[in-house]
């Protein structure tokens, strides 16, 4: 347990290793929850969560399906493209 005071402008100082235990770093957003038995401080996630559920589907293909061989030819192609650009 830790014991922090809460400053005239409302700030509060988080203990060094709790900071790096959380990744508390400068700029860091933090969420303060309402428990309704205190505050709970967590770091604000970068991008909401989200489930395959909610998001699959969300770019349609048109064409016919393609096979793990014909993606794997076409990484195979770019990369060669890649190559050939840099020489």
């Amino acid at each position: 347990m830790e014991i922090a005071k809460v400053s005239e402008t409302g700030q509060v100082i988080i203990p060094p290793e709790m900071r790096k235990t959380y990744s508390l770093e400068v700029g860091t957003e933090i969420i303060l929850i309402d428990t309704g038995k205190g505050i709970l401080i967590q770091p604000k996630q970068p991008f909401p969560s989200t489930t395959l559920n909610e998001v699959a589907g969300c770019l349609k293909y048109q064409g016919s399906p393609k096979t793990l061989e014909d993606m794997e030819a076409a990484i195979s192609k770019g990369v060669q493209e890649q190559w050939h650009d840099c020489s």
